[in-house]
């Protein structure tokens, strides 16, 4: 059988698909739904030899896996470096998928790494942590906001998350309106804090478990919370041949603009994972306090350059180290 090319756009319940053959000839498409019987129908109009794009969606891993079972290539698209519309006026989930398979056809996409469920698994066990911890952070915000608006002195501790702090903030008394706004902050504090120190305790466990993280707690900044965090982001260094690839990996590089004699250095590309660049971030916010030579430097150029440009700068040379270690590991 003559190898096919299909191009697969996804969606929520169901998905388009379109099969063309070497020569750009279209061979079959239809709609189908994003069900377990509806991924048998679609393998039943025939993928041996066949390839598949499918572009990186919220239900792209679901549907991988699916492929599996089958023995298929599958390609997830990274859409912002892939051009789809050439060719085509309109829009439509027909012709997004008679786009993919005739770019796959052409060998002009570009691929996105696919993570084995274990890592996916640890991604969200890190990137759920966080967010608990951000939605804490955000009624603790609102907390001290309305203490602020209500003119109470500040709380005699640094933080309200403390016991210290929360019991301190069941003494507090406002007005009617003012106090039940307050009480409900409350109860939402006490259980986003209890949320928080659960997905900490995983996190922490999952980190001692991963030999990845614990040669990562060589680094300097590097504990578990952040180790886990780089390992799940990053899922496999063998694809970074050095700290300037992997940071360019976390988009912490600036974008370049370069033309005959004109050079135009700009902000960072913030490409990439938006997790493991918060992760670098902030191990070079703890490398920054450090007496060493490193440290010195990046101190030096947050008084030359700004704190925001040096954090940044320490990020990417704390790359090669992330390289370095993980690659002893194996």
């Amino acid at each position: 059988m003559e190898q096919q090319y299909i191009g697969i756009d996804l969606h929520k319940a169901s998905f388009h698909a379109c099969a063309v053959r070497r020569d750009g000839e279209r061979v079959w498409e239809g709609v189908f739904p994003r069900t377990r019987d509806g991924i048998a129908a679609f393998a039943a109009r025939g993928l041996t030899d066949a390839a598949v794009a499918v572009e990186a969606t919220g239900p792209t891993w679901p549907f991988v896996d699916a492929m599996a079972v089958y023995d298929v290539r599958v390609c997830v698209v990274d859409a912002r470096k892939t051009k789809l519309k050439a060719g085509f006026a309109a829009k439509t989930d027909r012709l997004d998928a008679r786009r993919l398979a005739d770019a796959l056809r052409r060998d002009s996409v570009t691929s996105i790494y696919i993570p084995p469920p274990m890592i996916r698994e640890r991604r969200e066990l890190s990137r759920g942590r966080q967010q608990v911890v951000r939605l804490r952070t955000k009624v603790v915000q609102a907390i001290r906001a309305l203490l602020l608006r209500q003119d109470v002195a500040d709380p005699p501790v640094r933080t309200l998350t403390s016991r210290a702090g929360l019991a301190w903030l069941r003494t507090v008394q406002l007005g009617p309106s003012s106090d039940a706004t307050l009480r409900r902050l409350e109860r939402l504090l006490h259980a986003l804090h209890a949320e928080a120190r659960d997905a900490d305790a995983a996190v922490r466990q999952a980190a001692a478990d991963d030999p990845i993280v614990r040669a990562l707690h060589r680094l300097v900044g590097v504990g578990p919370v952040l180790g886990l965090a780089v390992r799940a982001e990053v899922g496999a260094i063998e694809r970074f041949a050095s700290g300037a690839a992997l940071a360019c990996y976390a988009g912490i590089v600036p974008d370049v603009h370069a033309s005959g004699t004109t050079y135009r250095s700009g902000s960072i590309t913030r490409a990439g994972s938006p997790w493991l660049r918060w992760a670098l971030v902030e191990i070079a916010m703890k490398a920054m306090r450090q007496p060493d030579a490193l440290g010195r430097w990046a101190r030096r150029l947050a008084v030359a350059k700004g704190i925001k440009r040096a954090r940044v700068a320490l990020a990417r040379r704390l790359c090669d180290q992330i390289v370095r270690e993980w690659k002893q590991v194996g």
